[in-house]
């Protein structure tokens, strides 16, 4: 038997009106760029003629650049530095949601300048221009540490709150006898791998002659990767790219890697994996032949800490800085003649630490307290490590009610176990660049 179905004209007329509704809810792509739209003009800068001032044509589009001196950056107007007399290759990438469109154009420097060469970063990694030109790093196995894993995006800050690596624990991997060369000249990296590299598990594909390490994950057959270039982008994140194959000590499928800390002996990068967005990886460069005091505890020190006789050593991260002077405002509740001056890092979580020489029993003094002089108020984090073990912790805020005057604030740790022996302090606590801070007194009370 033959069904017939008949639709009424009400019903017709409701499917029109939402097939219609869908069409008008479809997100509308703009039209991809154009070559024109790629076009860029440059001339150089009115104080420097190897600096150049780059625009592009199209103002409403994205724009990245590459400025073929191994340098980035990004947006209509940039600015690119040319130490060395040459020919560089400049490409402009603009980007919409339609697509993408590049163009390239070569620039040419008549002269060296070698002052554009002086830059803080630049001489960190590579010795400057007054040094041998380049500068070799290696992952500092002998310091517990130097390796590991935490959750993307950071929970409790940058560092590896999910598994950090014991001093020499991946001996044998392929991670540990890699080299890192750094050369000012042409902004050259040298990977030298010394025949095998470690790999991430997830990455085992674009390794056909992998095989399982001793220590997990994997180990492959590398010869070494010369002649890449290395590139720094300075900002809030700055960060370092390497070209080609090329990375740092443990391979996750990205070259791009976020400095968390650089000093002249210490290089602590944050990286993630292409395969698996929800991690972050770090690892902690020395330079070759330096001895960072391997698996040698900090010097160890007890409350109370005072800085009137004794200096105690305090460890900076976040690129804060420390020291101790002559207390600039002996007025109101701190008179005393010494401090510890502090000024803030670039990180929002930047701050500093000293190891105790025994734990904290908090049975009946169950505050730890600080005079604190800040710029303004704001958080004041404190947190309790167990030094054998960083991921146990715990952490309070207390509040600065006060700026530019002497404040004692404090938190209770009551109910804490016997086992934390390492106090860290976070002045300006979710503020970067937060400023100068002293702090004197530090006590149980």
């Amino acid at each position: 038997m033959k069904t017939v179905v008949k639709w009424s004209a009400a019903v017709l007329a409701i499917s029109a009106i939402t097939l219609t509704g869908c069409k008008e809810d479809e997100p509308v792509l703009d039209a991809a760029p154009t070559a024109a739209d790629a076009q860029f003009t440059y001339a150089p800068s009115p104080d420097n003629p190897n600096i150049i001032d780059f625009t592009a044509s199209n103002a409403n589009l994205q724009a990245e650049w590459d400025f073929g001196n191994g340098t980035s950056g990004s947006g209509t107007n940039a600015q690119a530095s040319y130490p060395l007399a040459g020919t560089y290759t400049v490409k402009l990438t603009v980007f919409n949601s339609g697509g993408n469109a590049s163009s390239t154009q070569d620039i040419v420097i008549d002269s060296d300048d070698p002052t554009l060469l002086d830059d803080p970063i630049y001489n960190i990694l590579t010795g400057g221009q007054d040094g041998p030109g380049s500068k070799t790093w290696v992952v500092d196995s002998a310091l517990a540490g130097h390796f590991g894993v935490g959750p993307n995006p950071s929970q409790a800050g940058d560092f590896p709150e999910w598994y950090s690596a014991q001093a020499n624990e991946k001996a044998g991997a392929g991670m540990y006898n890699d080299r890192f060369v750094f050369h000012l000249d042409g902004f050259r990296f040298d990977h030298i791998t010394n025949g095998d590299i470690y790999i991430n598990e997830l990455h085992i594909g674009n390794f056909p002659n992998a095989v399982p390490s001793p220590v997990a994950d994997y180990i492959s057959p590398q010869a070494d990767i010369l002649e890449e270039s290395w590139t720094v982008t300075e900002g809030a994140d700055t960060t370092i790219t390497l070209s080609g194959m090329a990375f740092f000590g443990y391979y996750t499928g990205v070259h791009t890697f976020r400095v968390i800390n650089i000093e002249e002996n210490q290089l602590f990068l944050r990286f993630e994996d292409s395969q698996n967005p929800d991690l972050a990886w770090y690892i902690r460069l020395i330079p070759e032949g330096y001895d960072s005091g391997g698996g040698t505890p900090d010097p160890m020190f007890s409350l109370p800490i005072d800085f009137e006789t004794v200096e105690p050593t305090f460890t900076t991260f976040g690129n804060s800085s420390v020291a101790i002077i002559n207390n600039p405002d002996a007025s109101g509740i701190n008179t005393s003649s010494r401090v510890l001056e502090t000024i803030h890092g670039n990180e929002t979580w930047a701050g500093f630490y000293v190891n105790l020489e025994d734990p904290l029993d908090f049975a009946t003094q169950t505050s730890i307290s600080v005079k604190v002089w800040a710029p303004d108020t704001g958080t004041f984090r404190f947190k309790l490590e167990e030094q054998a073990n960083p991921n146990n912790f715990v952490e309070m805020d207390a509040s600065v009610t006060q700026a530019n005057t002497w404040q004692e604030i404090s938190v209770d740790f009551a109910g804490s176990p016997t086992v934390f022996d390492r106090l860290v302090l976070f002045p300006g606590w979710d503020v970067a660049n937060a400023g100068t801070f002293y702090v004197d007194d530090i006590t149980q009370q």
